[in-house]
Protein backbone atom coordinates (compact mmCIF):
# COMPACT_ATOMS: atom_id res chain seq x y z
CA UNK A 1 0.00 0.00 0.00
CA UNK A 2 1.06 3.57 -0.68
CA UNK A 3 -0.08 6.91 0.65
CA UNK A 4 -1.24 9.30 -2.04
CA UNK A 5 -2.10 12.95 -1.64
CA UNK A 6 -4.05 13.30 -4.90
CA UNK A 7 -3.96 12.70 -8.66
CA UNK A 8 -4.27 14.97 -11.67
CA UNK A 9 -5.70 13.37 -14.77
CA UNK A 10 -4.65 15.89 -17.40
CA UNK A 11 -1.27 17.29 -16.38
CA UNK A 12 0.70 19.36 -18.87
CA UNK A 13 3.58 20.77 -16.80
CA UNK A 14 5.09 17.67 -15.15
CA UNK A 15 7.00 16.06 -17.98
CA UNK A 16 6.46 15.64 -21.71
CA UNK A 17 3.01 15.48 -23.28
CA UNK A 18 -0.22 14.95 -21.40
CA UNK A 19 0.27 13.08 -18.14
CA UNK A 20 -1.54 11.35 -15.32
CA UNK A 21 0.15 12.87 -12.28
CA UNK A 22 0.33 11.03 -8.94
CA UNK A 23 1.10 13.23 -5.92
CA UNK A 24 2.76 11.09 -3.25
CA UNK A 25 2.12 11.92 0.41
CA UNK A 26 5.02 12.72 2.71
CA UNK A 27 8.16 14.85 2.34
CA UNK A 28 11.25 15.37 4.53
CA UNK A 29 11.90 18.79 2.97
CA UNK A 30 10.40 22.00 4.31
CA UNK A 31 11.03 24.31 1.38
CA UNK A 32 10.04 27.86 2.23
CA UNK A 33 8.25 28.25 -1.10
CA UNK A 34 6.44 24.88 -1.04
CA UNK A 35 2.89 25.20 -2.35
CA UNK A 36 1.80 21.77 -1.08
CA UNK A 37 2.34 21.87 2.72
CA UNK A 38 -0.60 19.51 3.06
CA UNK A 39 1.59 16.83 1.45
CA UNK A 40 4.33 16.94 4.13
CA UNK A 41 2.81 14.57 6.70
CA UNK A 42 3.84 11.03 5.79
CA UNK A 43 0.87 9.61 7.70
CA UNK A 44 -1.66 11.69 5.79
CA UNK A 45 -3.22 11.20 2.40
CA UNK A 46 -5.18 8.18 1.23
CA UNK A 47 -3.97 4.58 1.22
CA UNK A 48 -4.18 2.84 -2.13
CA UNK A 49 -2.56 0.08 -4.15
CA UNK A 50 -0.30 0.40 -7.15
CA UNK A 51 -2.76 -1.72 -9.12
CA UNK A 52 -5.58 0.73 -8.41
CA UNK A 53 -3.50 3.69 -9.58
CA UNK A 54 -2.48 1.90 -12.77
CA UNK A 55 -6.11 1.01 -13.50
CA UNK A 56 -7.07 4.66 -13.08
CA UNK A 57 -4.19 5.87 -15.26
CA UNK A 58 -5.14 3.46 -18.04
CA UNK A 59 -8.49 5.22 -18.38
CA UNK A 60 -6.59 8.19 -19.81
CA UNK A 61 -4.01 6.32 -21.88
CA UNK A 62 -5.60 7.41 -25.17
CA UNK A 63 -4.69 11.01 -24.33
CA UNK A 64 -1.01 10.25 -23.72
CA UNK A 65 -0.11 9.94 -27.39
CA UNK A 66 3.54 9.19 -28.12
CA UNK A 67 4.98 11.55 -25.50
CA UNK A 68 2.71 11.49 -22.45
CA UNK A 69 2.43 9.03 -19.59
CA UNK A 70 2.49 8.97 -15.80
CA UNK A 71 4.47 11.26 -13.48
CA UNK A 72 5.14 10.54 -9.81
CA UNK A 73 5.58 13.74 -7.82
CA UNK A 74 4.81 14.90 -4.32
CA UNK A 75 5.48 15.34 -1.59
CA UNK A 76 8.56 13.23 -2.26
CA UNK A 77 8.03 9.94 -4.15
CA UNK A 78 11.39 8.52 -3.02
CA UNK A 79 10.08 8.49 0.56
CA UNK A 80 7.90 5.55 -0.58
CA UNK A 81 10.52 3.87 -2.73
CA UNK A 82 9.11 0.34 -2.64
CA UNK A 83 5.66 1.54 -3.65
CA UNK A 84 7.17 3.70 -6.39
CA UNK A 85 9.07 0.70 -7.74
CA UNK A 86 5.91 -1.37 -7.84
CA UNK A 87 3.91 1.39 -9.51
CA UNK A 88 6.48 2.12 -12.21
CA UNK A 89 7.10 -1.59 -12.79
CA UNK A 90 3.40 -2.16 -13.48
CA UNK A 91 3.22 0.90 -15.73
CA UNK A 92 6.18 -0.25 -17.82
CA UNK A 93 4.47 -3.61 -18.35
CA UNK A 94 1.58 -1.62 -19.84
CA UNK A 95 3.93 0.30 -22.12
CA UNK A 96 3.44 3.63 -20.35
CA UNK A 97 6.16 6.29 -20.15
CA UNK A 98 7.21 6.91 -16.53
CA UNK A 99 8.54 10.17 -15.15
CA UNK A 100 9.84 10.82 -11.63
CA UNK A 101 9.68 14.35 -10.21
CA UNK A 102 11.99 14.48 -7.17
CA UNK A 103 14.46 16.50 -5.13
CA UNK A 104 16.65 13.41 -4.68
CA UNK A 105 16.73 14.08 -0.94
CA UNK A 106 16.21 10.43 0.04
CA UNK A 107 18.95 9.03 -2.21
CA UNK A 108 21.45 6.63 -0.65
CA UNK A 109 24.11 5.30 -3.03
CA UNK A 110 24.42 1.99 -1.18
CA UNK A 111 20.71 1.24 -1.61
CA UNK A 112 20.46 -1.13 -4.59
CA UNK A 113 16.80 -0.31 -5.04
CA UNK A 114 17.85 2.86 -6.85
CA UNK A 115 19.41 0.80 -9.62
CA UNK A 116 16.13 -1.08 -9.93
CA UNK A 117 14.34 2.26 -10.10
CA UNK A 118 16.44 3.28 -13.10
CA UNK A 119 15.19 0.22 -14.95
CA UNK A 120 11.55 1.33 -14.75
CA UNK A 121 12.00 5.11 -14.99
CA UNK A 122 12.15 6.81 -18.38
CA UNK A 123 12.78 10.39 -17.28
CA UNK A 124 13.69 12.23 -14.07
CA UNK A 125 12.65 15.79 -13.28
CA UNK A 126 15.29 16.77 -10.73
CA UNK A 127 14.47 19.84 -8.65
CA UNK A 128 17.71 21.43 -7.45
CA UNK A 129 16.65 23.87 -4.76
CA UNK A 130 19.91 25.81 -4.31
CA UNK A 131 23.50 25.01 -5.26
CA UNK A 132 25.05 26.60 -2.15
CA UNK A 133 25.17 24.21 0.82
CA UNK A 134 24.32 26.73 3.53
CA UNK A 135 21.61 28.41 1.46
CA UNK A 136 20.14 24.99 0.62
CA UNK A 137 19.91 24.09 4.31
CA UNK A 138 18.33 27.45 5.15
CA UNK A 139 15.81 27.12 2.30
CA UNK A 140 14.81 23.46 2.75
CA UNK A 141 15.87 22.37 6.22
CA UNK A 142 17.98 19.62 4.64
CA UNK A 143 21.60 19.19 3.54
CA UNK A 144 22.47 19.38 -0.14
CA UNK A 145 24.60 16.19 -0.28
CA UNK A 146 21.95 13.64 -1.30
CA UNK A 147 20.43 15.72 -4.14
CA UNK A 148 23.83 16.34 -5.73
CA UNK A 149 24.89 12.71 -5.34
CA UNK A 150 21.61 11.65 -6.92
CA UNK A 151 22.28 13.99 -9.85
CA UNK A 152 25.71 12.42 -10.32
CA UNK A 153 24.26 8.90 -10.00
CA UNK A 154 21.75 9.65 -12.76
CA UNK A 155 24.52 11.11 -14.91
CA UNK A 156 26.80 8.11 -14.38
CA UNK A 157 23.95 5.86 -15.51
CA UNK A 158 22.93 8.07 -18.45
CA UNK A 159 19.35 8.46 -17.26
CA UNK A 160 17.67 11.41 -19.04
CA UNK A 161 17.09 14.36 -16.72
CA UNK A 162 15.26 17.66 -16.85
CA UNK A 163 16.57 20.08 -14.23
CA UNK A 164 14.08 22.29 -12.43
CA UNK A 165 15.00 25.37 -10.43
CA UNK A 166 12.53 27.61 -8.62
CA UNK A 167 13.49 31.27 -8.91
CA UNK A 168 12.77 33.14 -5.66
CA UNK A 169 13.71 36.83 -5.36
CA UNK A 170 16.29 37.32 -2.63
CA UNK A 171 16.92 33.58 -2.20
CA UNK A 172 17.67 31.75 -5.46
CA UNK A 173 17.70 34.75 -7.81
CA UNK A 174 21.42 35.42 -7.45
CA UNK A 175 23.63 35.54 -10.52
CA UNK A 176 26.59 34.02 -8.70
CA UNK A 177 24.57 31.08 -7.43
CA UNK A 178 22.98 30.60 -10.85
CA UNK A 179 26.42 30.49 -12.47
CA UNK A 180 27.58 27.99 -9.84
CA UNK A 181 24.55 25.85 -10.64
CA UNK A 182 25.36 26.10 -14.35
CA UNK A 183 28.92 24.96 -13.62
CA UNK A 184 27.65 21.93 -11.71
CA UNK A 185 25.22 21.03 -14.49
CA UNK A 186 28.14 21.21 -16.91
CA UNK A 187 29.71 18.23 -15.14
CA UNK A 188 26.65 16.07 -15.90
CA UNK A 189 26.21 14.08 -19.11
CA UNK A 190 22.47 13.58 -19.18
CA UNK A 191 20.71 16.95 -18.82
CA UNK A 192 18.23 17.31 -21.67
CA UNK A 193 16.48 20.45 -20.46
CA UNK A 194 16.67 23.12 -17.75
CA UNK A 195 13.44 24.71 -16.53
CA UNK A 196 13.32 27.93 -14.51
CA UNK A 197 10.11 28.00 -12.48
CA UNK A 198 9.23 31.51 -11.24
CA UNK A 199 8.16 31.59 -7.60
CA UNK A 200 4.44 32.13 -6.98
CA UNK A 201 2.13 32.50 -3.98
CA UNK A 202 -0.60 30.05 -5.01
CA UNK A 203 -0.09 27.93 -1.89
CA UNK A 204 -0.58 30.70 0.69
CA UNK A 205 -4.22 29.74 1.38
CA UNK A 206 -3.13 26.21 2.33
CA UNK A 207 -0.78 27.55 5.01
CA UNK A 208 -3.61 29.63 6.46
CA UNK A 209 -5.96 26.63 6.55
CA UNK A 210 -3.28 24.50 8.24
CA UNK A 211 -2.43 27.24 10.72
CA UNK A 212 1.19 27.39 9.53
CA UNK A 213 2.95 30.77 9.21
CA UNK A 214 3.89 31.39 5.57
CA UNK A 215 7.72 31.65 5.48
CA UNK A 216 7.93 33.99 2.49
CA UNK A 217 5.22 36.48 3.38
CA UNK A 218 5.71 39.62 1.33
CA UNK A 219 7.96 38.04 -1.30
CA UNK A 220 6.67 38.76 -4.79
CA UNK A 221 7.09 36.75 -7.98
CA UNK A 222 10.25 37.56 -9.96
CA UNK A 223 9.98 39.88 -12.93
CA UNK A 224 10.00 38.49 -16.45
CA UNK A 225 13.40 40.09 -16.92
CA UNK A 226 14.91 38.27 -13.92
CA UNK A 227 13.35 34.96 -14.97
CA UNK A 228 14.78 35.36 -18.46
CA UNK A 229 18.15 36.34 -16.98
CA UNK A 230 18.19 33.08 -15.00
CA UNK A 231 17.29 31.07 -18.09
CA UNK A 232 20.09 32.68 -20.08
CA UNK A 233 22.67 32.02 -17.35
CA UNK A 234 21.63 28.38 -17.02
CA UNK A 235 21.76 27.99 -20.81
CA UNK A 236 25.30 29.42 -20.75
CA UNK A 237 24.38 32.44 -22.87
CA UNK A 238 25.64 35.10 -20.44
Amino acid sequence: MGRIHSVETFGTVDGPGIRFVVFFQGCPMRCKYCHNPDSWDASGGTETTAEALVAEALKYKKYFGTRGGVTATGGEPLLQLDFLLELFGLLKKKGIHTCLDTSGICFREEDERYRKLLEVTDLVLLDIKHIDAEAHKALTGQKIDAPLKFAEFLSDNRKPVWIRHVLVPGITDDDGALRALKAFLGTLTNVEKVEVLPYHTMGVDKYEKLGIPYPLAGVQAPSRERAENARRILRGEI
